[in-house]
């Protein structure tokens, strides 16, 4: 038999991954896949679905062909930081009108799209989750280095989107939880040109602790930035 990893939810389960083709997300959707606890499994990326954040029409499809679903954990696993081949300025004097708000069209648009169109498929009244992956670059009061300005910026527009839709979720049903995720530095491409002196982990690995992660999440731990071993982190 399967070992259960999200013990917090019911038995049985219903799970859904968007973004489930890149590094984080595929090894998320293994992980949930392999899941003795969960009854339901549905994976959604632009590679095999045409599920594209910055194609909101693409999202509104992908939300209504699962209309008729209820899922009590999602998590959204796209993002990007080299975008068209320009990754993160090292200077203001790099900053680009377009590149910058490429960024916020993937990591901060994309994502309050998704809240927007999958919100409305969380189990009603009962312990849900919805955790958006984000990065401890986003936040402000942990930012003593500079640099990567566009890329600081649109995650921690996105970590402000995660925290209002909180408030208003939990209005409707004081059970769910939405958070935003820092996944640790990841071998996956999106890490790679980045990651160098950095201790890095597996993507199964890294998925492992954040499925452990959101498991113990409290209720009251809603509209929060965790990182994968359960520390809070500062906005």
């Amino acid at each position: 038999m399967k070992d259960p990893l999200m013990t917090s939810l019911a038995a049985g389960y219903s799970a859904l991954v968007i973004g489930a083709s890149g590094g984080i997300g595929s090894a998320m959707a293994r992980k949930l896949d392999m899941d003795g606890n969960c009854g339901k499994f549905v994976r959604l990326s632009r590679r095999e679905d045409g599920f594209d954040v910055t194609d909101e029409n693409s999202m509104h499809r992908a939300a209504e062909a699962l209309k008729a679903e209820e899922f009590d954990l999602i998590f959204c696993a796209t993002g990007a930081l080299t975008i068209d081949g320009v990754g993160p300025e090292k200077s203001i004097r790099q900053i680009s009108q377009a590149s910058m708000m490429a960024q916020f069209a993937v990591n901060a648009v994309g994502p309050a799209l998704v809240l927007k169109h999958f919100v409305p498929l969380l189990s009603k009244k009962k312990r849900v989750i919805l955790a958006l992956l984000s990065a401890r670059v986003g936040s402000i009061g942990d930012n003593a280095l500079g640099g990567w300005i566009s890329y600081r910026s649109s995650k921690a527009a996105l970590n402000q989107i995660v925290h209002t839709a909180a408030i208003e979720i939990s209005r409707t049903n004081p059970s769910s939880l939405i958070v935003a995720v820092h996944p640790g530095t990841v071998s996956t491409s999106l890490s790679e040109p980045f990651s160098a002196g950095h201790a890095r982990s597996e993507p199964d690995e890294a998925a492992s602790r954040i499925l452990r992660m959101l498991d113990g999440l409290k209720p009251g731990d809603t509209g929060k930035f965790y990182a994968y071993d359960g520390t809070s982190i500062l906005w």
